[in-house]
């Protein structure tokens, strides 16, 4: 069945939260959602289940409905009353390493087993006008204490007919490549979609992972063909440190010029499933962040570092029945770096770097109430003594189980779409870390040694 046809337009953090007392706000909040109409905005707006758009009862995995709901810009629409396109996320962690950690990961917390509001966060989610939606996240997290912007996507999305074709085209302002992106390749959406942010991670990262996240504003043009062909090409700016500071954004240097991103993907609707091939391309020069007088960040003038980002995804993605979901998602990306303002700096042995990242996970839903995925996970670069320390290389490989339970994600269950719990219980090891096995940081510490089980409870209204 080709979804898109579905949408063609017609006429006319710990602040004495544990996570007992969460579960408590959660079964409280699931009983009074109906009368405070605290709702998922989305679910709200289209009186759909939320299984309807995403794998596993809720976010953020899209199924083919999802993606189509998501390029014509959060506008569908049943019914004629007026709806308030906000929702709300609760997230309460608690993460455990194999061996305690030699200094706190981050301040209020301890070296071992912390509990962390990890999340709070406020969404303004749905349709506007017609032909315009917009997706706005802020979170406020208990490492760090501070409420901040996060994800934003404002869309203009419309369609139209050509002969025997049909195309969804849209423009959206964002400020997070990727965050565009309907398939759960992207490294904006891609699994793990909670994790731990209490636990060591990789040193090292592609651009495109995150590194313009929320410090920058981009304009992206895409289209959508016959549900096939996916094609998308924007621009990235920096916006001012002045600016992030008053939206508590990070600010990791300045964008020397306009950063290109471009993304291109075929889907085949076979009989057996969904399957996506494509890629992704970003092109940056960043300079490096200092401080003021006042010990605020700005942009040092200077050269600049280049990063070019290329990568290539896969996903399958089938429905057996009603009850059975399966999907497989599989993700390269290479960054091919100029070294300049590091290198003259004297941050880095040489003036030319490689970041590689490959991804690959496989997860099985029943009823959307019961799910478990397994990833493979591998991050190399090129070797850089004063970039990556001791070890001199960023390398750091292993896998992630994770078993999750929601006990109201299929379509007939209570209170569906009003309630919405999610219980995932993960655990990550790690058969290399930053480039070694053994004695990764240079005081004994084993690669095995950050293996983290981490427990969330995860409420959405």
């Amino acid at each position: 069945m080709d979804v898109s046809s579905l949408f063609r337009w017609t006429p006319g953090r710990r602040a004495g939260l544990g996570a007992a007392l969460l579960a408590l706000m959660t079964l409280g909040l699931a009983l009074l959602a109906r009368r405070v109409e605290a709702v998922p905005s989305f679910a709200r707006q289209t009186q759909l289940p939320c299984s309807a758009c995403h794998v596993g009862g809720f976010g953020p995995q899209l199924t083919a409905f999802g993606r189509q709901f998501k390029l014509m810009g959060y506008t569908m629409k049943t019914g004629s009353g007026a709806n308030v396109p906000l929702s709300a996320m609760l997230v309460e962690s608690f993460t455990h390493t194999a061996k305690a950690q030699v200094d706190p990961p981050a301040d209020g917390f301890s070296r071992n087993n912390n509990t962390e509001l990890q999340q709070a966060s406020v969404f303004l989610a749905g349709r506007l006008s017609e032909h315009v939606g917009v997706f706005a996240q802020a979170t406020y997290s208990e490492n760090g204490g501070l409420l901040g912007w996060d994800n934003m996507d404002v869309r203009y999305a419309n369609s139209f007919n050509a002969g025997k074709h049909n195309a969804i085209w849209g423009v959206s302002v964002n400020n997070n490549p990727t965050v565009t992106d309907v398939f759960n390749t992207a490294p904006a959406w891609q699994f793990p979609y909670m994790g731990a942010d209490l636990a060591p991670g990789a040193p090292a990262m592609p651009m495109l992972f995150g590194g313009l996240g929320g410090q920058v504003i981009g304009a992206n043009a895409y289209l959508q063909l016959d549900g096939r062909w996916y094609g998308e090409v924007g621009a990235y700016r920096s916006l001012s440190p002045s600016f992030l500071r008053k939206v508590n954004a990070d600010f990791d240097g300045r964008l020397a010029s306009t950063a290109p991103y471009a993304r291109l993907a075929y889907t085949w609707n076979l009989p057996a499933g969904d399957l996506t091939a494509g890629g992704f391309y970003l092109h940056a020069r960043r300079g490096l962040p200092g401080e003021n007088a006042r010990g605020q960040a700005v942009a040092l003038p200077g050269p600049s570092d280049r990063f070019d980002d290329l990568g290539l995804d896969a996903s399958y993605q089938r429905a057996i029945g009603s009850d059975h979901r399966v999907t497989i998602n599989a993700l390269y990306v290479n960054e091919r770096q100029k070294l300049d303002a590091t290198w003259a700096s004297g941050a880095s042995t040489y003036r030319t770097g490689r970041l590689t990242a490959l991804n690959l996970d496989a997860s099985y839903w029943y009823q959307d109430t019961w799910g478990g995925t397994v990833d493979l996970f591998a991050d190399n670069g090129r070797r850089d003594p004063l970039l990556y320390g001791d070890a001199g290389k960023p390398d750091t490989r292993g896998a992630t189980f994770e078993a999750d339970w929601n006990p109201f994600g299929h379509a007939g269950s209570w209170e569906q779409p009003w309630a919405n719990v999610r219980v995932g219980l993960q655990y990550t090891w790690f058969t290399r870390f930053a480039g070694r096995v053994h004695n990764v940081d240079g005081a004994g510490r084993s690669a095995s040694d950050n293996n983290t089980t981490f427990l969330y409870l995860w409420l959405a209204i």
